[in-house]
């Protein structure tokens, strides 16, 4: 690992920070998070400022690992200002891509939730919530239940309408935060410009280049974004549109020889 260069060591104490006053002293994600764009609490800043927020110690402590371990010698080869410009290129590529993936999903639930409201019945009540909200059908398993009991009881029909309502307001406000497109973009980017560098990995026993480490990593990240687990938290999206944006952006400097080291 080479000496931390410094616009990555400005990033890293800038993260950290962040990370310290989020956490400890005042809510950023609040209003700094990246939220879907139907959301009343989304605003355009939101897609630079959810690159310096994090939701748990060892998320912040994953991204700013990969950043000094691949960061520096990116901004030795570039340069300050094209690694700084690479950083917040690919950050705001990888919220751009999740956010348009997540107003496809949100535009598909709103048709969900205009079809049930339409013909509010058990089945599809349960056919709902086991699509779009599986740890809340199990928590209201038991109204589920008792509406399958009582299917033409006014009350039990209004309930299911609001419980459905409720599912449609909690997604379109889920936050998100994180360098991880950044750094999946750095990544990308050592991949292409040292792809027969040998890395060693803790969870691997054998050395692997590094193209086919981001090979593999990107491949993972697709299919675990296509697979869409309801229980898996990880914008796997915006993991794949920082290294997509990176890819982009080495062929667009790629043209610019000249210019590029």
């Amino acid at each position: 690992m080479l000496a931390i260069t410094p616009t990555v060591r400005n990033l890293l104490i800038l993260n950290i920070l962040f990370y310290f006053i989020d956490s400890s002293i005042l809510n950023l994600s609040g209003l700094f998070a990246l939220r879907p764009v139907v959301s009343p609490n989304f605003h355009i800043f939101q897609f630079v400022s959810y690159m310096f927020l994090h939701g748990t110690i060892g998320h912040i402590f994953s991204n700013m690992f990969g950043l000094i371990m691949f960061g520096p010698l990116l901004e030795r080869i570039w340069g300050a200002k094209r690694f700084l410009i690479f950083y917040f290129v690919t950050g705001i590529g990888a919220g751009l891509l999740f956010s348009g993936i997540g107003l496809y999903e949100n535009w598909h639930l709103a048709q969900a939730v205009d079809l049930y409201t339409q013909n509010p019945t058990p089945d599809g009540f349960a056919d709902f919530l086991s699509k779009h909200a599986e740890a809340y059908y199990e928590a209201r398993l038991q109204f589920v239940n008792d509406f399958e009991v009582n299917p033409t009881n006014s009350m039990y029909i209004q309930q299911s309408i609001r419980d459905v309502r409720d599912v449609y307001e909690a997604t379109i406000n889920i936050p998100m935060v994180g360098a991880s497109g950044a750094i999946f973009g750095i990544l990308m980017a050592f991949g292409l410009l040292f792809p027969n560098t040998e890395l060693f990995l803790l969870f691997v026993p054998f050395p692997i280049k590094a193209k086919y480490f981001v090979a593999f990593y990107g491949l993972f990240e697709l299919y675990s974004g296509i697979q869409n687990a309801q229980s898996d938290n990880v914008a796997h999206f915006a993991h794949i549109g920082g290294m997509l944006f990176a890819y982009i952006l080495l062929r667009y400097w790629g043209t610019q020889k000249s210019n590029f080291y």
